[in-house]
């Protein structure tokens, strides 16, 4: 759960760097976009399903 709300506040804060009137090279910021939001997608849906690494490696 950690990991998504990081990935959402990194995604919010690149468009926020790309609407800025400073942003000098948008088109890289751009790619850095895509980039994040389909790492932003896919821990959403990793978020719903629940499949997590440490889950399923833990032995009770």
């Amino acid at each position: 759960m950690n990991k998504t709300l990081v990935t959402t506040l990194m995604f919010a804060f690149l468009l926020l760097f790309i609407i800025s009137p400073f942003a000098t090279l948008a088109s890289l910021m751009l790619l850095l976009l895509g980039a994040a939001f389909f790492f932003l997608i896919g821990n959403i849906f990793q978020a719903i399903i629940g499949s997590s690494d440490t889950d399923s490696n833990s032995s009770g």
